[in-house]
């Protein structure tokens, strides 16, 4: 193909000499008042979405913890906080799952970029329809919501649980009915009652009340050591499972060298169904186990130093950083790294242009066929798709063709063992997450229970989800070697130091972990001095309590005895 005929991607792409190169200055109308304007307002309608999206997960996320654990048997109320997690993971499994199939369609959907570029979606300028799945997501969230206008105003008592509570009742008030029969004896419904009216105290508060009450009760809560110690462990956590949510896809992408849809398809197949398992086996455990607040601790700790254990590897699991000519890679003899060499001193390459070629024969990459000097295009055409050839290329090395698109990593392999280590990882570090949050629900009031489960989700959102995308992105950006500019600013990186993403990206989630390790660490130490403690106590009570039963006189009424 001639110039003319060419589309305008290649033809502006191309090394042409100065005096006949087509007008490069591209126009400021991009970089005006108005489009940031623009910008900025279209940020401003995701906050406002993101903030109703977080007020309609409330109900489920932190009420329906408190809602469960009140209408469940103690014993079943594990395994359905299990159920729950598990079934709420589900959700950014199929998202990813869903993401990368709407990643494979441009993001506009029905015309490509302007000017006849042609796009695949191996090229580095392929943007997916990120905005398709929003829709489909919001329309199946309002059709879930529906069945939530059925349910009564107040749940009954699991069956079970009212069965325990009144052979209990029955026990306890027995000897007390048998000596003396009094009007003012209840019966077990309404001792039930009367046990649940301190719940019912707090919805009855206006909201003048709760805020007065609010202080008093959070102060209290936040001086209980294990629900901050818990909180600040599950805080670690989220700061670790936010980095991995928000960044993964791109650390996949850019480590290994892969697509955006697979590597959104790998973590919606690979690490979501084994953070599912995780928090469903940790469920399973605590029920079956009947595991108590000690072994709550230890399995929360246990669970992170395997977790901790098996993430040592990733530090070694990665692909070299590309050698890009001009970046990493010197073109000339003269030292220093040069983004212009001299070989191509007679092209007028724009700045800011991005269209990467590769030189299969020395695994060398090009910002544009311009900075390899190539003045000609040849495209073959195969019976399933065309490939784009650059050829005169006085930069690269005897004159040999270059590929259009980024060269391919002799590594990609490795993304399967890698995502197959962090998936073990999740799965380990998500056995802690109901035996954490029966250390919460067992550990404070039961009138206070509810808003401690809010407390709780109002620190992970405030530590956690909201600063961790931050530090993760701002670690990341240390690692770039080549910044594209847009209005004379930084926008996008376009190539990163593959080492030092690994290591910053895989040391950051190993700092988190660490931080929960040591977190739950002291909330064993202190379960188990407590324990130690209840323990000495018990048995320094029982010789004064046997010596009171057997001073006691025919003429003592059981109830003085009863311990």
């Amino acid at each position: 193909k001639g110039p003319r005929d060419m589309p305008q991607d290649f033809k502006a792409s191309l090394c042409l000499p100065t005096t006949s190169a087509p007008a490069r200055t591209h126009s400021n109308g991009n970089c005006s008042s108005y489009t940031e304007t623009q910008h900025l307002s279209v940020v401003g309608i995701m906050f406002v979405a993101q903030t109703l999206l977080g007020v309609g997960g409330v109900p489920i996320q932190p009420f329906g913890i408190s809602y469960i654990d009140d209408f469940a048997h103690n014993s079943n109320s594990p395994l359905y906080l299990g159920i729950l997690f598990a079934v709420t993971m589900m959700g950014p499994g199929l998202a990813f799952g869903l993401g990368s199939l709407m990643l494979r369609l441009y993001v506009d959907i029905n015309q490509m970029p302007e000017g006849d570029i042609s796009l695949t979606i191996k090229d580095p300028r392929w943007v997916g329809a990120w905005w398709l799945g929003f829709l489909i997501a919001a329309g199946s969230v309002a059709l879930a919501a529906i069945p939530y206008f059925f349910f009564p105003k107040e749940m009954p008592k699991e069956k079970h649980e009212l069965q325990f509570r009144r052979k209990v009742l029955a026990v306890t008030d027995s000897p007390a009915r048998k000596d003396k029969d009094s009007p003012s004896k209840q019966s077990p419904g309404e001792s039930t009652k009367k046990q649940d009216g301190l719940v019912q105290i707090a919805p009855n508060l206006t909201v003048i009340q709760f805020i007065k009450v609010f202080p008093r009760v959070l102060l209290q809560t936040l001086r209980h050591p294990i629900f901050l110690l818990v909180v600040l462990s599950q805080v670690c956590l989220s700061s670790m499972a936010a980095g991995m949510a928000t960044f993964l896809p791109k650390f996949l992408e850019r480590q290994f060298s892969i697509t955006a849809s697979y590597a959104n398809l790998l973590i919606g197949c690979l690490s979501f169904p084994s953070v599912i398992v995780g928090i469903v086996v940790g469920g399973v455990l605590v029920k079956r186990l009947h595991l108590g607040p000690v072994g709550c601790g230890a399995l929360c700790l246990l669970g992170m130093l395997l977790c901790l254990f098996f993430s040592l590897p990733l530090f070694f699991i990665g692909c070299p950083s590309h050698q890009i000519a001009g970046i990493t890679h010197q073109t000339s003899a003269q030292p220093g790294l040069e983004l212009f060499p001299s070989c191509m001193e007679v092209c007028s390459c724009p700045s800011d242009g991005f269209n990467p070629v590769c030189d299969p024969s020395t695994r060398v990459e090009y910002i544009t066929p311009c900075h390899a000097g190539c003045s000609s295009q040849v495209v073959q055409d195969a019976l399933d798709k065309s490939q784009v050839f650059y050829t005169n290329c006085s930069c690269v090395a005897e004159g040999n063709p270059v590929m259009a698109g980024s060269c391919d990593s002799t590594c990609s392999h490795l993304v399967v063992p890698f995502l197959l280590l962090v998936s073990l990882g999740s799965a380990l570090a998500c056995l802690t997450h109901t035996p954490s949050f029966m250390l919460i629900l067992r550990g404070v009031k039961k009138e206070d229970k509810t808003l401690a489960v809010g407390i709780q989700f109002m620190f992970l959102r405030i530590l956690a989800w909201m600063p961790s995308p931050v530090i993760h992105g701002s670690a990341i950006d240390t690692t770039c070697v080549h910044w594209a500019l847009s209005c004379g600013r930084r926008a996008v990186c376009r190539y990163y130091n593959n080492d030092l993403l690994r290591n910053r990206f895989i040391g950051l989630q190993f700092f988190f972990k660490t931080g929960s390790v040591i977190c739950f660490a002291l909330v064993l130490a202190i379960l188990r001095q407590q324990d130690k403690e209840a323990r000495t106590k018990e048995s320094r009570s029982s010789p004064a309590v046997a010596q009171q039963l057997l001073v006691s006189g025919p003429g003592k009424k059981p109830e003085d005895s009863r311990v």
